[in-house]
């Protein structure tokens, strides 16, 4: 079974450089971990109602760089259902965290190669 990474790069505010700094580290990390092979994101999802900007900053540079990665499930698509939660099911525990099986536009889930 692999496991999960969780990193919190909303807490504290950073600005989006520092944000997508802290994303280059972990990518690493995990890419070359034996273990940890999904790096779980939480961004917040902001107070204006529609996302935040380190939200924003988090899928862009996940969207710039999605070929280094299997699957990415944002978090408000987290469902029982949905095929890509299933995948990531197959691969973890579903009781390894809370958000997986729960829709949650605060977080996104990366299944890194």
């Amino acid at each position: 079974m692999k496991s999960i990474r969780t990193i919190d790069v909303a807490h504290p505010p950073k600005s989006p450089d520092q944000v997508e700094e802290v994303l280059m580290e972990e990518w690493s990390r995990v890419r070359n971990s034996g273990q940890e092979r999904i790096l779980k994101i939480i961004h917040g999802y902001g107070s204006t109602g529609r996302g935040g900007s380190t939200r924003e900053t988090v899928r862009n540079w996940l969207f710039s760089r999605r070929a280094r990665f299997m699957l990415i499930l944002s978090g408000e698509d987290c469902s029982p259902l949905h095929p890509s939660t299933e995948q990531l099911v197959k691969e973890i525990s579903p009781e390894s965290d809370p958000d997986l099986l729960t829709p949650n536009a605060g977080v996104t889930f990366v299944w890194i190669r």
